[in-house]
C-alpha cells in the first residue's frame, strides 16, 4: 500500500554542491526540514542557501566530536533527526607507492569515518523513537575498485559493508540502513576529468552517457520513504550498467 511521505528533519552531508545538493533540494521538495552541511566553501554554501533556503552548516564530518555537538544542536532546534544521508567525501587519488599516509588517512577518516560519526550522532534517537533512515552514499569505485583509488575504493567499499552491519541493527527498530553506488555522474568532480579521459569512461557505459546528480537524488527519495521501510542493508546502483553484479 502506498503510503504518504510524512515531514521528517534530514542532514544532508557535503549537501551544498552536486550530488549533496540535488538530494538537499528533493528532499526539500517533499517537504522534509533539511539541513545541508558542507566542509569548506562558504562561497558556494551561501550561494546554495540563498538559491534554495536551505540553511547549511559548517563542520568536518571526520571529526567525531563536532558531528555529535551540531547533530546536538541541530535537532535543537529544528526537531529530531530522523533522516541522515552520509554523502561528504573528499578524493586523494594516487598509486599506492606514491600515496602519503595523509592521503590515505584524510580519505578514510572523512569517507568512512564521517558514516560513524553522523550514525554515532543520530542512530541512537532514531532507535528510541521507531523510525529511521539512514542512507550512505557509496561508490562504483568501491565495487569494482579502481586504478590509482586504493584509499577511496577501500573507503567506499567500506561503506557498503557499514552499511550491511549497520541495517541489521536497525530493523527491529524501524530504523533501515542502505547505500546507494553512484557511477559516474555528470558534477563539477567528473567535468574537471580531461575531455580524453571522459570519453574514455562515458565509452564504457552501457547507456551512453553520464548519470545526472538527480537520478541518484530519486533514489534517496524512495529510500528515505515511508514506502522504503521493507528494504533495508541493500546497495542501491546508479550506475548506467557499466558494473553489474
Amino acid at each position: 500500500m502506498e503510503r504518504q511521505t510524512m515531514a521528517r528533519v534530514a542532514i544532508v552531508t557535503g549537501g551544498t554542491r552536486g550530488i549533496g545538493a540535488a538530494i538537499c533540494n528533493r528532499l526539500h521538495k517533499q517537504g522534509h526540514t533539511v539541513i545541508a552541511n558542507y566542509a569548506g566553501n562558504e562561497e558556494k554554501a551561501r550561494a546554495f542557501t540563498q538559491a534554495t533556503g536551505i540553511p547549511a552548516i559548517r563542520w568536518d564530518v571526520g571529526d567525531h566530536e563536532a558531528c555529535i555537538h551540531n547533530c546536538n544542536d541541530i535537532a535543537a532546534e529544528y526537531g529530531p533527526i530522523d533522516i541522515v544521508i552520509n554523502n561528504a567525501g573528499v578524493t586523494r587519488d594516487g598509486v599506492l607507492h606514491k600515496m602519503s599516509f595523509d592521503d590515505w588517512n584524510d580519505v578514510m577518516r572523512i569517507n568512512l569515518g564521517g558514516c560513524f560519526n553522523m550514525a554515532k550522532a543520530t542512530f541512537p534517537g532514531m532507535r528510541e523513537r521507531g523510525w529511521g533512515r539512514i542512507v550512505n552514499i557509496g561508490s562504483i569505485n568501491g565495487q569494482a575498485g579502481q586504478y590509482g583509488q586504493v584509499n577511496y575504493a577501500a573507503a567506499k567499499s567500506g561503506i557498503h559493508g557499514f552499511t550491511k552491519a549497520l541495517a541489521q541493527e536497525g530493523a527491529k527498530f524501524g530504523v533501515t540502513v542502505n547505500a546507494i553506488a553512484p557511477g559516474y555522474i555528470d558534477t563539477d568532480m567528473v567535468a574537471a576529468v580531461p575531455a580524453p579521459v571522459l570519453e574514455k569512461i562515458v565509452a564504457k557505459i552501457p547507456v551512453g552517457r553520464l548519470g545526472m546528480a538527480e537520478e541518484i537524488a530519486r533514489g534517496v527519495a524512495f529510500l528515505t520513504s515511508e514506502n522504503g521501510g521493507f528494504m533495508t542493508g541493500s546497495t542501491m546502483s546508479i550506475n548506467g550498467g557499466q558494473h553489474m553484479y
